[in-house]
């Protein structure tokens, strides 16, 4: 799944950790709603999308099961068990006080009493620690042989609920879902019908699955040789988002039985499980629109089901809609037929073995073009007056889907692939196998205003989500703790594919690109391929892929015990070089990206297997990388001769940043003297290096600053753009904390050193993709601080297209940045609202409305905070595009903090607690801050809130990121004002 991504400059800690890549950094990659129930807040750590670190979490340090079972029970009771630590108060004082205060010698008799009241109390408590737990309970102990028994819960109806546990009971599992909708688009609620066929591992009475604020009618379970169907009882645990089927009689193992379920609910109004959003057609009629976001947990509030990934089944899906729309499923439609009047009922074919978080459907008035390619028929949606703009997607997506089936060796197994455009969608996309969602801007490419990073953007996300179909759907993670096996693959296939399908469009790094790297291109592939035939239809863990690597590497390479010592860390390595001669020494340790107590010391368990790649002087760097595996906390390699400079980190293929110690001032020299001894991607990787390192203090803001000193050479928009995001990071912490002398300092030296680039910029479409995201990063960096007149030509354009009331048609690559000065009169904004509103076009509103959240204007930047939460004037998706776009001004970001404060509790329920969208609001909102008072306000804010809210890990983050703020402007501002 794809978040939406922003490009707007990232907070400076999230830079430290993701900003090793010459992409600017965008938000995680996926909005899987980590947070949600029954997940607890930091159970999983979600890969970020620039950084593609490996995702970790659910089962890293979790509980034994009894002790899990038993704490997480007793707490659903709300039980409170006595302290075992504390010892008995008396209100008696064995000593008397004196009048002057001071204490005399207690009686005999004082001592003697006490002496037995000690004893007493000391037996009392020795007596309580050695009973069980199950003695002060209401239940009491029962004789087992278990040291701890279960405490089950309350079901609704005030009976104990049969299961305690958060996963559901190993005994039943899911074969076949028979799924009957009917949502009404009028009444926006739906009404269903499951029939379940499930397979009894165990005898049991009881068959335990999911169900999400669903009214649920009727419930009955046939046997396979019955013909009757049998009422049960049936029992609710909300907590866990479970119910319970109480069979009259014992379920006997190997059998198959018949689970029958009616219900009704009403569509969601947030952007999760079976969910409803409005939209205006060509005629500005509002009309609206069913669609279905399942991952990671709400299936179960559109159908009762058995909503774990690994508990795959078949899937037949019947939907009843109104004659007038059009539903769409992950299978072909295979039949309609009239229900009744003006309503009809679209049956699909019977799908593969799923698990049902990737199920969906939609309903919808919608058009589509298609094209056949390989017997796959593959389709691209949009409501009506956004067809034209599908012509993109569907070129890339037959190109991609013919590289994939050719690198996997692996027909895309089903026959038909739908990509559908969704007017209001929270991510960016997700990958439900054969029905694809996208957020339009994800998708849609418009000739005339989507520029070439919207190019780059839909190419990606398409990438990305195609690869799932192989990588998450056909194979799937047993449990969220491997989510990686999902994403990490998507996002590594994601790059690799644009890399061979679209080599114009390259950019980034990840750790699988690492190990590709490091085993070479054929090695690499025959493991997927190893991979994906041992698993297909079924589930893995993250050891299953490690081990179809070392079947090809054949134990030349133990590829799991090299790549546990990636997924089991948090965070990266920081390798620090020191040459002496022929000999490199080499060392490695955590980098750290956060504030650590002053009494820290570095955890000796982290240890990489890191496979540098380094090149010299001695060779070209087209064809003479030289590799080495760093399996120790440091070792010596030992060149055949000595040489004038060595850079790791080849292409920044490898996932870990590189401290020359010594050696920095000749790279510094290199670059002056010969930069394209090193090609853009190693200067590009040098510059995020220096600054990440001088950032923590391992490192100079001197050195730091002497490095760029080339820069006016420099004609490589990787180095260019990633120096740019560099000095703005620096430039808006000074700005937003009362230095704005120096940040004027600050933005004379950005000027001095990229002037002469942003005069050489033409205001058109002309050249490369790579020369015009340069073009468009400069020209809006220089618009939006107002240097080299860049504000003067951009005014007149933008005066221009006014006037001809926005027929006038403007360069996409610099639209942007003439929006937001356009936006910088009143008459400017409200005519920019205006064109918004009529606009037709996702690539040109999402510019649009950049530019508006862009004003000055305290009162429009509160005013559209304030509509796009109720989300009926501005689509609630704009939500934390908008908050990101206004923290960065100077009167914005306080006015964002205030919004989130104030509209805390309706953001939580709008986009639940533990979403991307949340996370963002949570990030941008806080991210220049850089007072004690402001860290202080923050903490206070969250404690104040619920227990989940400040546990949620973008909180801590946060409160991180104004901690290094802080610490960096402390050990900083002298220095600055000595170099600027």
């Amino acid at each position: 799944m794809e978040p939406f991504p922003s490009d707007r400059v990232q907070l400076p800690r999230n830079m430290i950790e993701n900003s090793m890549f010459e992409e600017e950094p965008d938000v995680v990659d996926l909005a899987k709603e980590p947070c949600l129930h029954p997940l607890e807040p930091d159970e999983v750590e979600y890969e970020p999308r620039s950084s593609r670190l490996l995702v970790r979490g659910l089962g890293e340090h979790e509980m034994d099961d009894d002790e899990e079972d038993y704490e997480s029970s007793a707490k659903l009771l709300g039980m409170s068990f006595m302290n075992r630590s504390s010892g008995l108060q008396s209100n008696m004082s064995v000593y008397r006080q004196n009048p002057n205060g001071s204490c005399s010698v207690p009686s005999t008799r004082t001592m003697v009493v006490c002496t037995v009241v000690f004893v007493i109390a000391f037996s009392l408590i020795i007596v309580i620690y050695l009973l069980p737990k199950c003695t002060f309970t209401k239940e009491g102990c029962h004789k087992k042989n278990h040291t701890m028994e279960l405490i089950y819960p309350l079901a609704t109806n005030g009976k104990l609920f049969p299961w305690a546990k958060i996963r559901l009971p190993p005994d039943v599992v899911p074969l076949h879902y028979d799924l009957v909708l009917q949502p009404n688009l009028t009444t926006l609620e739906f009404s269903g019908s499951v029939e379940i066929v499930v397979n009894i591992l165990h005898v049991t009475r009881k068959i335990v699955l999911h169900s999400s604020g669903l009214n649920i009618t009727k419930a009955t379970i046939t046997s396979a040789q019955g013909h009757q169907a049998k009422p049960v009882e049936f029992l609710e645990y909300p907590l866990h988002d479970q119910i319970a089927l109480m069979a009259p009689e014992a379920l006997l193992a190997g059998q198959n039985y018949t689970v029958n379920m009616e219900y009704s609910s009403n569509l969601s109004d947030t952007y999760y499980g079976f969910y409803k959003i409005s939209y205006e057609d060509e005629k500005s009629k509002q009309r609206w629109f069913a669609a279905t976001q399942f991952e990671p947990l709400a299936a179960r509030s559109a159908f009762p089901c058995f909503d774990e990934p690994a508990l795959k089944a078949t899937f037949l899906i019947k939907i009843k809609r109104d004659e007038k729309l059009s539903t769409l499923s992950n299978m072909p439609k295979k039949a309609t037929t009239p229900v009744t009047n003006g309503i009809v009922q679209d049956e699909f074919f019977v799908s593969l073995k799923m698990s049902t978080y990737l199920v969906a459907f939609v309903v919808a008035d919608l058009k589509n073009i298609s094209r056949i390619t390989n017997g796959t028929l593959v389709s691209v949606y949009a409501i009506p007056q956004h067809l034209n703009q599908a012509g993109h997607a569907l070129d890339t997506t037959v190109k991609l889907l013919k590289f994939y089936q050719k690198y996997f060796f692996m027909k895309y197994p089903l026959e038909k692939l739908d990509l559908v455009a969704i007017p209001d969608f929270q991510a960016g996309a997700m990958e439900n196998w054969g029905l694809i969602t996208f957020r339009e801007t994800a998708l849609l490419f418009d000739n005339n205003t989507s520029s070439a990073r919207d190019k780059k953007l839909i190419t990606s996300v398409i990438a990305h989500e195609l690869a799932h179909q192989w990588f998450g759907n056909l194979v799937t993670m047993e449990w969220w703790n491997d989510l990686w096996l999902n994403e990490g693959f998507a996002t590594f296939m994601e790059y690799f594919a644009m890399e061979e399908v679209f080599p114009e469009l390259h950019s980034g790094a990840s750790l699988l690109l690492m190990l590709k790297h490091y085993l070479s291109k054929d090695v690499f592939q025959a493991g997927i391929e190893v991979y994906l035939h041992n698993h297909s239809y079924g589930t893995a863990q993250s050891d299953d892929l490690w081990d179809s690597m070392n079947e090809i590497t054949n134990g030349t390479l133990d590829v799991k015990k090299m790549m546990k010592t990636w997924i089991g860390h948090k965070g990266f390595p920081l390798v620090t070089v020191v040459r002496k001669g022929k000999i490199i020494s080499v060392q490695q340790e955590k980098f750290l990206y956060r504030v650590e107590p002053e009494n820290w010391t570095s955890d000796a368990s982290y240890l990489w297997h890191i496979p540098l790649t380094y090149i010299t002087n001695r060779c070209n760097f087209t064809h003479c990388t030289n590799a080495y595996l760093l399996d120790q906390k440091s070792a010596v390699i030992e060149l055949p001769e000595e040489v004038e400079w060595i850079k790791f980190n080849v292409d920044m293929n490898g996932y870990y940043i590189v401290h020359y110690a010594e050696d920095w001032k000749t790279l510094i020299d290199l670059l002056k003297k010969n930069r394209t001894a090193l090609s853009p991607k190693d200067r590009a990787n040098l510059i995020n290096n220096i600054f990440n390192l001088a950032r923590l203090g391992r490192e100079s803001l001197e050195k730091a600053f002497e490095l760029i000193d080339y820069l006016n050479e420099e004609n490589s928009t990787a180095p260019l753009t990633q120096a740019l995001f560099q000095l703005s990071l620096i430039y808006s912490l000074l700005d937003k904390n009362g230095e704005q002398q120096l940040a004027a300092r600050v933005m004379h030296r950005i000027e001095h050193l990229l002037g002469d680039k942003i005069d050489q910029q033409h205001w058109t479409d002309d050249g490369t993709l790579s020369e015009r995201e340069l073009r468009s990063a400069l020209l809006s960096f220089a618009c939006t601080h107002d240097i080299r007149n860049c504000r003067t030509t951009a005014a007149k354009m933008f005066e221009t297209w006014m006037k001809s009331n926005g027929t006038v048609s403007l360069p996409s690559d610099v639209m942007k940045a003439i929006f937001a000065v356009g936006a910088k009169s009143n008459d400017g904004w409200e005519f920019l609202l205006k064109m918004y509103f009529a606009s037709v076009s996702e690539a040109e509103k999402s510019k649009m409305i950049d530019a508006l959240a862009s004003t000055e204007d305290a009162r429009k930047l509160i005013w559209l905070m304030q509509n796009s939460l109720e989300g009926e004037i501005i689509r609630s998706q704009e939500l934390s595009h908008i908050i990101a776009t206004v923290s960065q001004s100077l009167p914005g970001y306080l006015l964002a903090w205030d919004f989130v404060k104030e509209k805390w509790e309706k953001l939580t329920r709008k986009f639940h607690l533990g979403s991307y969208t949340i996370q963002n609001i949570v990030s941008w909102s806080t991210s220049q801050f850089a007072t004690k008072a402001h860290l202080l306000e923050v903490k206070s804010f969250f404690e104040s809130k619920s227990e989940e809210s400040s546990q949620l890990r973008c909180v801590k983050e946060a409160i991180d990121t104004i901690q290094l703020n802080i610490q960096w402007l402390e050990k900083n501002l002298a220095k600055l004002q000595e170099l600027l």
